[in-house]
């Protein structure tokens, strides 16, 4: 189904299929298998059957499955599958607001809605671009591994952010954060890349969040509590503002 183009009419086709597991995640279940096997080979069971166990968990973690990305250039997608746990206003990162000397674009140092989703180790962990443009920046700072849930994390945590232009003044900005398991931000994407919304971006290893901070007048369409999927759920609408509520049931 990858580049296939579906729409709300049932145009196109659509099947359940195993997902794959991205190249990032091979090596480590290769790894784990490999001494999986050695084990059972030398009779320690008690080893091998909890390393089997371990090598299925570390590729499932890994997955890729393919998403069908809305087409909109007033669209904010999702950028990670996960959990909304804050909405709230604020400025966005220093690094995504400065002059750098590029002469490029960057956010208003202006208060405006972040929305934060939290990655537990069962959500797929690849990144997606919340939309389609230039890579304005990709900035890494190093911190510590807080709770990814506090909202101190924004800060703290070891983070990296990405800035993107889709050409026609609109610029989103979003932050990869490392969380208490997470131990590394792998970018797939530098600055200078043209990439399209929903294009896989980068990942985190072993739960996470990822804040992302919408430009001015675009209220968020999601919920507090609502789980979103990376690449497909509209977070936004350029020049919607509403105000939405829902019921937990």
């Amino acid at each position: 189904m990858s580049d296939e183009t579906l729409d709300n009419h049932g145009r196109g086709s659509a099947a359940w299929h195993w997902p794959s597991v991205h190249p990032e995640g091979r090596k480590f279940g290769a790894i784990v298998g490999g001494v999986a096997i050695i084990a059972g080979i030398a009779g320690l069971g008690f080893v091998a059957w909890p390393l089997a166990g371990l090598t299925v968990f570390v590729l499932a973690f890994f997955r890729d499955p393919v998403r069908v990305v809305p087409q909109g250039a007033e669209l904010i997608l999702a950028p990670a599958d996960g959990l909304v746990t804050l909405i709230q206003r604020c400025a966005p990162p220093r690094e995504l607001t400065m002059d750098d000397g590029s002469g490029t674009a960057a956010l208003a140092p202006t208060v405006v809605t972040r929305v934060s989703i939290f990655m537990s180790v069962f959500d797929v962990h690849i990144n997606r671009a919340a939309i389609g443009g230039t890579v304005r920046r990709v900035i890494y700072i190093p911190g510590k591994f807080l709770n990814a849930d506090l909202d101190k994390a924004s800060e703290e945590n070891e983070r990296q952010h990405i800035l993107v232009d889709n050409g026609a003044g609109l610029l989103v900005g979003f932050t990869q954060i490392a969380g208490l398991v997470a131990r590394r931000i792998v970018p797939f994407v530098k600055p200078g890349d043209i990439i399209a919304a929903g294009q896989r971006v980068g990942l985190i290893r072993f739960g996470s969040r990822v804040d992302v901070y919408l430009p001015e007048g675009a209220d968020s369409l999601v919920l507090l509590g609502q789980k979103v999927v990376a690449g497909e759920t509209v977070l936004a609408e350029v020049g919607r503002s509403l105000t939405r509520e829902g019921l937990a049931q």
